[in-house]
């Protein structure tokens, strides 16, 4: 065989392959093995703290940017210098941060004060994110424990607590701030069982996570999985570090594909989805938000430098990723591009997308090009899973939102070499005839490249409305001062509000169940309104407000006792709507700056705090950890009511958050009453 001859049957082999796994792309994608996005969690800057919240901000083109934060104990007046070749300095002073980072409801996840000032607050902000995107979901996280549900998350190292220096962090700054710990963090405080990655491939790190999990759904090794990523700046390295490369913007904006762009503009995030197969959605009756069509991740390999670009690697995604959804290029309307804003990356990205996207699509009807990054700067290793949220709900609401801060497009890409525009104004979705589509990119600094192929979700047929004789509205919350917050927070988002009052209970129905409870019982939304409003102003845990034949069942509710409300919704067409998540505690968490005194040794002001009394501490938490308050004696063994491995590790935290003293699991198991434990407590 001629050296000629061999080369064009080894190149017919490799188009065969392509075309076998073209297909079986294309019989995947028309199968319920597609993967499902049914919850989303997120904090990102601007106040965009769901996936509503980050909507407002793209819709309504908003610039998110702001300065340094004060509160972290950056040295701001030495930081900034105009000069960009000054060692130890940035010229640039603005980014876009996630304000209260610092903040942690410690105690919800049964964590001590000196524990969770050790722990990265990528740690501790994803811990809430997950459970707010479970919310989302409508699953009740308790519900997971022991489940093959995996958590996959995207993170980079940002040097957090290097200079701790409180008494009482001691032992806990090595899981406080081991990058394994961002995704085995969430795992174990949710009981679950199914792989907990953390993947670092820089940028790119949150989009390869989603790639990842959804492989795992579709081989069966899990049934639901978290996916997502965090990123936040605990020291201002990462800005000092690429002034040094004169990467930044110097008014800290990601002026994506223009021809004004001048660098990267830092920024932070948390976000989180929640994915299952499509079979399983519906079976479970979870609302699907989106489909994740296609995914495909590679390698530059050895390109033209180690943190540069590729633009034939960037196309190879593109397409591997098309032929894993079964798609052609035509068959996708919009990218969410990296477009990092540097006059580098842009022009090679956008190039990729024209040789690919841009090719054989009618000429009235270009792929629509756009960034994030313009809105809220380069969030980092949550910058993929970023573009997942925008393109989720930008093909929900049927809008293109638009690109900030292009002046023009970029004169280093050829405009011309295919159908490609950029979205430098709003505009309505692509009328195809066809379910939406939208591509999401991110290109890591490792040369780790993603591409993930979204779809709109399919259309589902409303069911018959058929209100119920009376709603009940349920309410609870770890603490009484969350139960009042949470009845202010949902009384703000519903009053004036068009929302179904049927459709508000049955949401409620969904949140997991704790030890301080009300109900609000009303036949229409006035009736339930006034009566959020009677309670908000006076939340005590026990409270129902309303006469209904339902009072006896909400009352045992708001003692703690167990209610089937499944029957009150049967037949009535309820569904579930967005509502606000669990109102966690702010309490700040962050190391006090090496020039001041730290916590544990500053001197306590005022009057000597009360002892505490141990007998009702221990009855509390048991109470909160079995559901039962009241019923279990002093000393009743308390596994006979329930108490296993499990839940004696929640039960611990707890005890550990309330008292500051360090419990083992065998502590508990050898002071198996709550006197004989209330006394090991005592004692310690």
């Amino acid at each position: 065989m001629s050296e000629y001859t061999e080369a064009r049957l080894v190149k017919a082999l490799r188009e065969s392959l392509k075309e076998i796994e073209w297909l079986r792309g294309r019989a995947r994608g028309s199968g319920d093995d597609q993967v499902a996005i049914v919850g989303i969690g997120c904090r990102f800057p601007g106040g965009a703290d769901s996936a509503a919240g980050l909507w407002d901000v793209v819709a309504n083109g908003r610039d998110t940017i702001s300065g340094f934060p004060d509160d972290r104990g950056w040295d701001l007046d030495a930081l900034y210098h105009p000069d960009p070749d000054r060692p130890g300095t940035t010229y640039v002073r603005e980014g876009g941060f996630l304000p209260g980072a610092a903040d942690f409801d410690a105690g919800f996840f049964g964590i001590g004060r000196g524990e969770a000032v050790a722990m990265d607050p990528q740690q501790r902000l994803l811990l809430e994110v997950a459970w707010e995107a479970l919310e989302d979901a409508g699953i009740d996280p308790h519900t997971l424990a022991g489940s093959s549900t995996g958590v996959l998350v995207g993170h980079m190292a940002q040097e957090y607590g290097q200079d701790l220096v409180e008494v009482g962090t001691e032992g806990y700054r090595l899981t406080g701030t081991a990058g394994s710990l961002v995704s085995g963090r969430v795992a174990y405080a949710l009981g679950l069982e199914g792989p907990a990655l953390t993947l670092d491939t820089a940028c790119s790190s949150s989009l390869v996570a989603v790639h990842l999990a959804c492989r795992s759904l579709r081989v069966g090794e899990t049934d639901l999985v978290l996916a997502g990523g965090a990123t936040v700046m605990a020291t201002p390295r990462g800005f000092v570090d690429m002034a040094r490369q004169h990467g930044l913007a110097p008014d800290g904006r990601c002026k994506s594909f223009a021809a004004a762009a001048d660098g990267t503009a830092w920024a932070e995030g948390v976000g989180v989805l929640v994915l299952e197969r499509l079979a399983d959605a519906r079976r479970h009756g979870h609302d699907v938000l989106a489909l994740v069509r296609g995914s495909a991740v590679n390698q530059d390999g050895a390109s033209n430098g180690l943190t540069a670009p590729n633009g034939p690697a960037q196309q190879r995604v593109i397409r591997a990723a098309l032929a894993d959804a079964g798609l052609s290029p035509g068959d996708v309307d919009v990218v969410e591009a990296h477009g990092t804003g540097t006059a580098l990356g842009d022009p090679i990205e956008a190039q990729a997308v024209l040789a690919t996207y841009g090719q054989g699509r009618p000429a009235d009807r270009p792929l629509v090009l756009g960034s994030l990054k313009s809105n809220l700067g380069h969030t980092q290793a949550a910058a993929g899973v970023a573009g997942v949220i925008k393109m989720v709900a930008a093909m929900r609401h049927g809008v293109v939102p638009a690109t900030l801060h292009v002046d023009a497009p970029s004169p280093h890409v050829d405009w011309t070499a295919g159908a490609v525009r950029l979205a430098t104004g709003a505009q309505g979705w692509p009328v195809t005839g066809r379910p939406r589509r939208s591509a999401v990119s991110a290109f890591g600094i490792s040369g780790t490249n993603a591409h993930v192929v979204l779809e709109q979700a399919p259309p589902v047929t409303e069911p018959d409305r058929k209100p119920p004789p009376a709603v009940p509205w349920v309410l609870s919350a770890k603490t009484p001062q969350a139960l009042a917050a949470h009845a202010r927070r949902l009384l703000a988002a519903l009053d004036g509000a068009d929302a179904d009052p049927v459709d508000v209970g049955f949401t409620l129905l969904h949140r997991a169940r704790f030890a301080c409870r009300a109900a609000v019982l009303g036949t229409d939304a006035a009736e339930l309104i006034a009566g959020l409003r009677t309670l908000a102003a006076s939340p005590e845990p026990g409270t129902v407000v309303g006469e209904t034949a339902l009072r006896a069942q909400a009352e045992r509710f708001a003692a703690g006792g167990t209610v089937d409300w499944a029957p009150v919704f049967a037949g009535t067409g309820a569904r579930r709507i967005t509502l606000p998540p669990y109102p966690f505690a702010r309490q700040r968490h962050w190391p006090a700056p090496a020039d001041r005194t730290p916590l544990a040794q500053k001197p306590v002001a005022g009057p000597p705090a009360p002892a505490v009394d141990s007998v009702e501490t221990v009855r509390a938490a048991l109470g909160d950890v079995l559901g039962e308050h009241g019923t279990i004696g002093l000393d009743d063994d308390v596994t006979a009511h329930g108490l296993n491995s499990l839940s004696a590790v929640e039960l611990r935290g707890r005890l550990q958050a309330l008292t500051d003293a360090r419990i083992s699991l065998a502590d508990i198991f050898d002071h198996p009453t709550i006197r004989s434990l209330a006394r090991f407590l005592d004692e310690r």
